[in-house]
């Protein structure tokens, strides 16, 4: 006997109607389509209308899935109550959806912590969850507004190509594991007006309306402004940036491959980056500081200094700081670990 969807189910249903599989990201639906039938599925679910949107949405656009799928709520303990009632409204979706939830908590959480030691602590959560249950694949709920966001944060600081195309639809990380968002094609607006149509809730976070974070001060001040001055939709201009962002990022990784300046043993030719653009040239330094098997924490200052010695190829002993020397010698750039009580 089949049996009768539950509430939960239904509005699932209608917000499906209200949000069809075409509207969401080409890419994710392409890369779905792809993926094995009995690969499982893990949703990052904090209860706002974002994450109870993309569960709901996962349920009703890939029904095939809805026994492998697993949600994911991480309680940062920064709310009292509130923190609790966050994990027992995710426990009561996930139930009235048939879906296994997986919560877990901020152990010694602090109450002056930023937002990016939040957000660590979290993705921490994510990896450890999914790692146990050999899990490779992480349904984040992103939208417009957040790519708007990030975008206005990043130029901020100066970043370029790479930090200017996140968040993406589709990331690979370590160990192949791949954080997935559909949602970018979709305004937070749109979201939370389908929603409301649906008769669904969702949990808000008081703390989203302050001005601690950076986050929130571009969000409630800087965005509403810039999207007024500009006349038009700027949170799609924002979106299309990002994609074509990311499409130069993916061209300049691309290159540097082809290039092939890193050798077995680790060191940079610098003879095969000759004449080539310093955007390329920069990248190739990244990736070669990436592979040394340690986090060398090097100032703006501090790799500009290195780019340029990488640039002009004559020799050079760059402090790395404490463990290590950036030592370019013969035209390649190498790692020297630095000898305990010497300089």
């Amino acid at each position: 006997m089949k049996l009768r969807p539950t509430l939960s189910q239904r509005r699932a249903e209608q917000l499906g109607v209200l949000i069809p599989r075409e509207r969401l990201q080409p890419l994710v639906l392409a890369w779905s389509a792809a993926r094995a039938p009995r690969e499982r599925w893990g949703v990052a679910v904090s209860g706002g209308a974002d994450s109870v949107a993309l569960l709901l949405l996962l349920w009703a656009h890939w029904p095939e899935r809805r026994g492998r799928l697993v949600a994911f709520h991480f309680d940062h303990r920064l709310r009292g109550a509130e923190s609790r009632a966050d994990a027992a409204f995710c426990r009561r979706l996930c139930a009235g959806l048939g879906v296994t939830l997986v919560t877990g908590y901020w152990a010694q959480p602090v109450k002056t912590a930023g937002e990016a030691a939040g957000r660590v602590a979290r993705f921490n959560f994510f990896e450890d969850a999914m790692r146990a249950r050999r899990m490779k694949v992480l349904w984040l709920g992103h939208q417009q507004d957040d790519v708007a966001e990030s975008m206005l944060m990043r130029l901020a600081r100066g970043s370029g190509a790479a930090g200017l195309a996140a968040p993406r639809s589709l990331h690979e990380h370590l160990a192949g594991r791949i954080r997935v968002r559909p949602l970018l094609t979709l305004k937070k607006a749109e979201v939370c007006a389908a929603l409301r149509k649906a008769g669904i809730a969702w949990r808000e976070d008081p703390s989203n309306a302050g001005e601690v974070f950076f986050r929130n001060r571009v969000r409630k001040t800087v965005v509403p402004i810039w999207c007024e001055a500009a006349g038009r939709d700027a949170l799609a201009g924002a979106a299309l940036s990002r994609q074509l962002l990311e499409e130069d990022d993916i061209a300049l990784e691309l290159w540097v491959d082809r290039i092939g300046a890193i050798d077995a043993a680790g060191s940079l030719n610098l003879a095969r980056l000759l004449d080539l653009p310093r955007a390329v040239v920069r990248r190739a330094l990244h990736r070669w500081l990436a592979q040394q098997g340690e986090r060398f924490e090097l100032s703006r200052q501090a790799f500009e200094l290195l780019l340029a010695s990488v640039e002009r190829g004559a020799p050079t002993r760059q402090s790395l700081g404490l463990s290590a020397f950036a030592v370019i010698k013969k035209g390649r750039l190498s790692l020297q670990k630095r000898v305990l009580g010497l300089a």
